[in-house]
């Protein structure tokens, strides 16, 4: 990363840095958010992701969270399971790629309309890259939305988000936004978060591409 890079020496290590593909070669479909945060985001997308626009689900697995009801020009998934992947139904085409690995992605400029990335960003190692490479595949003014929760994979998430609470995260999400410099100002998004709320919260920060 760049010398001005704002993260700290050793904020992407992992507890288990083992090859990523093959800690996800087994499928596991469980859905990693409760009913109630699945639905908040379900309405969040249908808020923000154009309808009719061809959309990238990033970090993909077998649901992507999008909205019942909604017609997409296409959904596009990349993530590191085929068989997860083959079973979602939101999907009209996906490939298999670790972005820790090697964060280009296999699409060209201005390819999407809308980009997502589901309770997963806790687990890039090269985060910037990946938002430099999404706003590049992004149409100027498209959104891309980072959405988490409170659970992951810990052994598996970097360093920087096992040591943040929610405000941490949402922090660092917004310094990934800023550190790609491909994107307006980021919003964020807090829903199911209510001192009297049980449940997973759900958090989701956004911005849109710059127009070129």
């Amino acid at each position: 990363m760049p010398a001005h890079d704002p993260f700290p020496p050793g904020a992407f290590e992992r507890l288990d840095e083992s090859d990523d593909p093959a800690f996800y070669a087994e499928p596991r479909k469980v859905v990693h958010i409760d009913e109630g945060a699945v639905a908040a985001l379900r309405v969040f997308y249908r808020e923000v992701l154009p309808s009719r626009g061809v959309v990238l689900d990033l970090m993909s697995s077998w649901r992507s969270h999008l909205p019942e009801g909604v017609r997409y020009g296409r959904v596009v998934g990349l993530g590191l399971n085929a068989e997860e992947m083959a079973d979602n139904p939101a999907l009209d085409e996906y490939a298999v790629q670790d972005l820790n690995r090697d964060p280009r992605l296999p699409f060209g400029e201005g390819a999407f309309d809308g980009v997502v990335v589901s309770v997963s960003v806790q687990y890039m190692t090269r985060p910037v890259e990946v938002f430099r490479e999404v706003g590049r595949v992004l149409k100027p003014d498209g959104p891309f939305c980072v959405a988490f929760s409170d659970r992951c994979f810990w052994d598996k998430a970097v360093r920087m988000w096992r040591e943040s609470d929610n405000e941490g995260h949402i922090a660092i999400v917004r310094r990934y936004f800023e550190a790609s410099e491909m994107f307006g100002g980021p919003e964020v998004v807090r829903r199911n978060v209510t001192p009297d709320r049980e449940g997973d919260p759900m958090f989701i920060v956004w911005a849109r591409r710059r127009e070129a």
